[in-house]
């Protein structure tokens, strides 16, 4: 399978000669056999051909959905006139632009920042996820989905995060809020160098203690790969 992985933003300056992009820690999540190419949307560089690509990955970004930038109303545009059954998935500014893109609403929540391994409860079971209850994945982010599109469901969420994955009933699609492609010692050091100004002491400290606990990436990657592979 050839897949277009959408690169909608960068590792900060200081992380980038430590960790790969964000575009190549979604390569990573997938199967072998599948082919990604990295377009990095933010400098213009677009997926050409529909017939070229099988389906699309949108990556997280420090950039918010609701941000005035001409690569995300290009972005918007580009979502909108995808194939409905060409399989789509969104991770974390993925999600959310996915959300805003197709009539939702995404907002910087009130809550304050999402850090650490966070869990989500499974609401709906879909036919590419396992037996599990809970799910739980690294996660760093201040935006949410606030008001779903038309047609999507949520399958799993949390207190925190109520539209934690979404389902698209109209078209191919599902979408995470977390971090299914961190590693926790990406995560961790993400967090450990967030600006002082932005969280208090112990948020820190309780953030990065979660990541000491086994969390579930390696299942979520597997849900993704049977969804894309599915007929």
């Amino acid at each position: 399978m050839r897949i277009a992985i959408l690169e909608a933003g960068a590792p900060p300056e200081r992380l980038r000669d430590r960790y790969p992009g964000y575009g190549r820690m979604t390569a990573d999540l997938l199967e072998t056999g599948h082919v990604g190419t990295i377009h990095d949307i933010t400098r213009g560089d677009w997926p050409t051909g529909p017939e070229r690509y099988d389906a699309v990955i949108v990556t997280g970004s420090p950039a918010g959905a609701y941000d005035p930038l001409p690569w995300i109303a290009d972005l918007f545009d580009f979502l909108r006139r995808l194939d409905r059954a060409k399989p789509l998935v969104g991770i974390c500014f993925g999600h959310q632009a996915m959300a805003q893109a197709y009539g939702g609403r995404v907002e910087k929540s009130a809550k304050g920042w999402g850090l650490g391994l966070h869990a989500y409860d499974i609401d709906e079971r879909a036919p590419w996820m396992d037996d599990t209850v809970t799910v739980s994945v690294p996660a760093i982010h201040q935006d949410q989905v606030v008001a779903l599109p038309p047609g999507a469901r949520t399958l799993a969420g949390s207190a925190f995060t109520p539209h934690g994955i979404l389902a698209y009933a109209d078209r191919r699609a599902i979408s995470f809020q977390f971090h299914p492609e961190f590693a926790a010692d990406y995560a961790r050091a993400l967090i450990a160098g967030h600006r002082p100004g932005d969280l208090d002491p112990k948020q820190r400290s309780d953030a990065l203690a979660s990541l000491e606990r086994p969390g579930d990436g390696a299942r979520v990657k597997r849900w993704i790969a049977r969804f894309l592979e599915a007929e």
